[in-house]
């Protein structure tokens, strides 16, 4: 039994999803001394960066390397976030997603994207059943594989829109509505999707509205020469070796409570703010490189994204707060995916993470007040 089985159970009922959009995370300098203080809650972030190295120990027994990859596919999921992870063939981006799934004790599904694939295959279907006691015949409705804890949803760009939006609600909502019936989907629920970067025929791109519902966008990049050197080690000895599991649903559930009651300074708010309007080039606040490299920048969701990230990144790295340099972590999966680059981009050969990288060189940070842990539990 490991020390995250003995996991306190956080107060007060789940956020429902789309909370963060009313924008009201907690101020280090508003919250008063002493407000919601718990034992409990400082020892359930003590486990939470346990249970974190825990499950890193397990994936390393599968996984070669991709140590960026692995955390930050773990702070999207204490933060209640879904992931978009993009790599060539042959990367174990679906290794990396089931074997998770095996660590945190969570029913798994995966859905190979085809182009005949239809969204009652997904979500599930009405079917006509017949009570053989009176004869009278009604819907039931079967459920999809949507229909787990995780999702992988392989090759998601290899099939036509109609059924990539059999996702949306769900990932949004949590829920799927068949026949004028909401089914709800059981908590935790993570979407974990696959996508190859190579431009083929049949392929449909991802559009924006969809990608905005992805937390992260996760570049999953080839291994190192001796990383390849180990992985054709051991693919090629023995059976693959197993996991054990670290946490259940339930105090997953806990976790991301407390994830979402980190304390986070009115300053690092003030810079996020500045990262992200810094991007929308139809507003006087975009600098020139950005006006003449981007047709579009972030939304209000990406600052609510770099908020969650950032707090959920402070915790597993043992902090009780949320600093500038988790935002900076976090910066590149938040807002890859959340710029549009423009021609001129294109034809200079300038990419988004470079644009990101320009931006969060040159975004000024303020002198701030800077949030010790030992104040954090006055928030927590």
């Amino acid at each position: 039994m490991t020390d995250s089985q003995n996991l306190p159970r956080a107060e007060g009922p789940t956020p429902p999803a789309g909370a963060e959009a009313s924008g009201s995370p907690a101020s280090s300098r508003s919250a008063p001394a002493g407000a919601g203080v718990s034992a409990g809650d400082i020892e359930a972030v003590e486990t939470l960066r346990r249970s974190y190295l825990e499950i890193r120990k397990e994936l390393s027994r599968v996984i070669v390397g991709q140590d960026e990859v692995l955390e930050q596919i773990l702070i999207s999921i204490f933060a209640r976030g879904h992931c978009l992870l993009v790599g060539v063939p042959g990367l174990a981006k679906t290794l990396i997603i089931s074997t998770l799934a095996r660590c945190l004790s969570l029913s798994f599904s995966r859905i190979q994207f085809t182009p005949d694939l239809m969204p009652s295959d997904i979500t599930g279907t009405e079917v006509i059943q017949e009570d053989r006691a009176t004869g009278e015949r009604k819907f039931r409705f079967l459920k999809g594989p949507v229909f787990a804890n995780v999702i992988l949803a392989d090759e998601i760009n290899r099939t036509p829109p109609k059924t990539q939006a059999a996702l949306l609600e769900a990932m949004q909502e949590r829920q799927v509505t068949a026949g004028g019936t909401k089914h709800s989907l059981e908590e935790p629920f993570f979407v974990l999707a696959t996508q190859n970067p190579i431009e083929q025929e049949g392929t449909y791109p991802l559009p924006e509205a969809q990608l905005d519902r992805f937390m992260f966008m996760i570049r999953v990049d080839y291994p190192s020469e001796e990383e390849e050197v180990e992985i054709m080690k051991r693919t090629t000895a023995g059976p693959p070796e197993d996991v054990s599991t670290i946490l259940s649903g339930e105090q997953i559930l806990a976790l991301q409570e407390i994830v979402r009651r980190v304390p986070v300074a009115d300053d690092v708010i003030r810079y996020v703010l500045r990262l992200t309007r810094a991007t929308r080039v139809t507003k006087d606040d975009a600098p020139d490189y950005l006006k003449q490299w981007l047709a579009w920048g972030a939304g209000p969701r990406a600052s609510q994204f770099l908020i969650l990230g950032g707090k959920a990144r402070a915790v597993l790295h043992g902090r009780k707060h949320v600093a500038i340099e988790d935002v900076q972590a976090v910066a590149q999966p938040v807002l890859r995916h959340r710029i549009l680059t423009n021609f001129s981009a294109e034809a200079e050969g300038v990419t988004s993470d470079r644009i990101i990288e320009r931006l969060l060189g040159e975004t000024p940070v303020t002198e701030m007040k800077r949030l010790r842990d030992a104040t954090a539990p006055g928030v927590l």
